[in-house]
């Protein structure tokens, strides 16, 4: 499988470790954890950790290219979360990042995510120095990593009765200064399209997101959801382009 049932598990020594306390603004009317303020999270504990690391500061640019979310006990409102990250595997232009979210209470979500160093002058993937690499090439033995994807159903017959279309409009607030939409609002979109299958996160669950290609703010984009039995299927698209696609399934 590209993505195993269970994510690696924490190695031996102690990861990068941060927290915060879980602000309303981030929760649902359930007081649930909301998948995009998960995204954030990791964006957030992310550069947290290149500050706290040897050549931190010439690796600043990183793209997302999937992400996956364990939910396996919400996190909610009122709790504080301790979060924890390491390198599960990597290349020399590439990772992967386990990060754990603990709730106070309780709460449990488990994360990897996908990213690319891209060089902030190049626009291009780029080597990671030897120094930023060390901690990471510690922490793992899987020194080969390679990209494949895992969501690869094409977007389905938008006219077909099984098959849900909301509009998305992006909003000024989702542009980032390159013009993209921040992958957080993608799952901001999931979240929409989820408002009709509150069931599938009642439980624990996983989503699993892999962006292709970027969102722009001229972009009228559309999400497209098809649910098959237990799983839903999410393609945000523009025009006839899936620019990203997920999953949720039950855990």
């Amino acid at each position: 499988m590209v993505i195993p049932s269970a994510l690696p598990e924490r190695p031996s020594g102690t990861p990068f470790q941060t927290g915060w306390p879980v602000r309303l603004a981030d929760t649902d009317r359930q007081q649930r954890l909301r998948l995009d303020a998960v995204a954030r999270y990791l964006q957030d504990i992310g550069f947290e950790h290149l500050d706290a690391v040897e050549d931190g500061d010439t690796h600043r640019g990183w793209v997302v290219r999937r992400t996956v979310i364990d939910v396996l006990k919400p996190v909610v409102w009122g709790e504080r979360v301790t979060l924890h990250r390491w390198c599960s595997a990597l290349s020399n232009r590439w990772c992967n990042m386990r990060v754990q979210i603990f709730g106070s209470a309780g709460g449990l979500i488990e994360t990897e995510a996908f990213l690319i160093h891209f060089g902030i002058e190049s626009g291009v993937p780029t080597r990671m120095s030897d120094r930023f690499m060390a901690p990471m090439l510690a922490s793992t033995s899987e020194h080969r990593l390679r990209w494949q994807a895992a969501l690869t159903e094409p977007m389905p017959d938008l006219t077909a009765a099984d098959v849900e279309v909301l509009p998305f409009p992006l909003r000024v607030a989702d542009i980032d200064v390159l013009d993209h939409v921040n992958n957080a609002v993608y799952l901001g979109a999931l979240e929409e399209l989820l408002t009709r299958h509150s069931d599938l996160i009642s439980a624990a669950h996983r989503v699993v997101i892999e962006y292709a290609k970027p969102l722009e703010s001229r972009d009228e984009v559309r999400v497209i959801g098809r649910r098959v039995g237990d799983t839903l299927d999410a393609w945000l698209a523009v025009g006839d382009e899936a620019r990203a696609v997920a999953r949720v399934t039950p855990r």
